[in-house]
């Protein structure tokens, strides 16, 4: 009786599910054979951060801050928490910096978006943003894990926040190899959060054109570089996407390039530079960009055109045919010349 009983207690245990938190572990040390960079050792001195110590080489000099951007969507009211990292490359017992600036979108569609500064943002995320304590300290070749609580009121508005969490080190004038006498530098790096808090958002844009880099209509050769306009006229970010078709005078498709998707802030304009990757080209050629805006399925398509000549092959196959003619047309006066 007791052998069936231990049995069936060995059966039931091999058939329970594992729970969340087993999961969690299991999907970080797939993450961590994947990079083959860090070690599972966790801080256990009772910071308020989570750190790791990683392996191969970690004296490079600089300081890396993840994700590069974060997609957020939450409800009035609620709260969350996000975690950022950040690795010490530069020197042991660096003291590491965290502060919040609101970004916005502009007119100028060279910047994908721009800091406030000290300013508040015109979708100002700050004052929903804060850390357990704004300064850290990591050792040569650690990584802190770095949980971000958002808080939402629950009379936020619906739409979207913007905002970049900046992470500074000093880094001194000897650390650099120069002079004490110059003042320290200051080392800036953001991870971008896009936060939208749900409810009846207006969402709005569209591709306005597609050019040559500097509209430029003749090229010598390839490669050829495009740019892609597209203008944001709602409340909220979106992420356009969509592909290019280049066909030659005789409407044949002689290149094709995927255009992964891209973020434009509201009320503004950003442009995508896409670089055509082909060298000898020769003649006319039309661009199609076909754009999926980013909401409702929606797909605007936009063309140009643009010549390629090679002055060389150009100017010599100019000078052949010249040389040609000449020739001909001196031969002929010869041969009259003799008849009579």
């Amino acid at each position: 009786m007791a052998t069936k009983r231990i049995a069936l207690f060995i059966v039931l245990l091999l058939i329970t599910p594992l729970s969340g938190e087993v999961f969690a572990q299991s999907s970080e040390a797939t993450s961590t054979a994947a990079t083959s960079t860090q070690e599972a050792v966790v801080n256990e001195e009772g910071n308020w951060y989570r750190s790791e110590r990683l392996s191969g080489n970690i004296s490079v000099g600089d300081f890396v801050v993840g994700p590069g951007r974060a997609e957020i969507t939450v409800s009035p009211g609620e709260t969350i928490v996000q975690e950022i990292t950040v690795t010490n490359r530069i020197s042991p017992h660096r003291t590491f910096r965290l502060e919040v600036e609101d970004i916005y979108g502009t007119n100028d569609a060279s910047a994908a978006a721009k800091l406030s500064g000290k300013e508040r943002g015109p979708y100002s995320i700050r004052d929903y943003i804060s850390f357990p304590s704004d300064t850290f300290e990591l050792d040569l070749g650690e990584r802190a894990r770095i949980p971000v609580t958002i808080t939402v009121p629950a009379d936020a508005e619906p739409g979207g926040f913007y905002g970049s969490i900046l992470v500074s080190t000093e880094r001194t004038p000897e650390a650099n190899g120069e002079g004490g006498s110059r003042s320290p530098i200051i080392a800036r790096i953001g991870s971008l959060v896009f936060l939208t808090v749900r409810g009846d958002i207006e969402v709005g844009g569209e591709t306005k054109s597609i050019s040559t880099v500097g509209d430029k209509w003749w090229h010598e050769k390839g490669p050829i570089d495009f740019s892609i306009l597209y203008e944001n006229t709602g409340a909220i970010h979106v992420n356009p996407y969509g592909e290019l078709s280049i066909t030659n005078m005789l409407g044949e498709e002689v290149g094709f390039v995927e255009l992964d998707p891209w973020f434009v802030l509201p009320k503004s304009l950003r442009s995508r530079e896409i670089t055509w990757d082909r060298e000898f080209l020769l003649g006319r050629y039309t661009v199609t960009a076909k754009i999926n805006r980013g909401y409702d399925d929606k797909i605007d398509e936009v063309t140009t055109t643009f010549w390629v000549l090679p002055w060389k092959i150009v100017g010599g196959a100019f000078l052949i045919l010249f040389v040609f003619v000449f020739a001909i047309r001196m031969f002929l006066r010869t041969f009259e010349f003799k008849r009579r």
